[in-house]
């Protein structure tokens, strides 16, 4: 969310487990990314919760070192969200009031371009890392459009 208070939650299981962060999941065949990023993956279909409108604000790609694919993601936020948000089997929803933003146990990079993020300024980002925890290298800048 990019209103006062983010959301988010911490996933209880696969990548990322244990770790705060906004919702995400794959797009489905036939869908675009913004269709998916209203889905939710972990948002509508997990939390209940639903949006109308999308902006567009970020794309990072990530490189982990030894795994040859690239994790290619797209970052939107809304200040409108409809429902209440419930705890699933993969993840625990909670609000932080921006000033409180566990940062510290969140992925390392988040630290670097949420402050954008809250900012609604408009980034591409590229970060390489070495295991989950450790950024061997990182580019980070504004952009007009994303």
């Amino acid at each position: 969310m990019c209103a006062s208070r983010l959301y988010t939650l911490v996933l209880k299981r696969g990548f990322g487990a244990g770790r705060w962060h906004g919702f995400g999941g794959k797009v489905q065949e036939g869908e675009t990314i913004e269709d998916g990023a209203k889905r939710g993956g972990e948002g509508q279909e997990e939390s209940g919760l639903t949006v109308d409108a999308l902006q567009k604000v970020g794309q990072i790609v990530f490189e982990f070192v030894g795994d040859p694919e690239l994790m290619d993601m797209h970052i939107f936020c809304t200040d409108s969200v409809h429902g209440t948000p419930v705890e699933s089997e993969e993840m625990r929803p909670q609000w932080f009031q921006l000033d409180q933003i566990p940062f510290a146990d969140m992925w390392p990079d988040d630290s670097y371009w949420f402050p954008l993020l809250l900012q609604k300024k408009k980034f591409h980002g590229y970060f390489k890392f070495q295991s989950h925890d450790t950024i061997l290298d990182y580019k980070l800048r504004e952009v007009d459009t994303v």
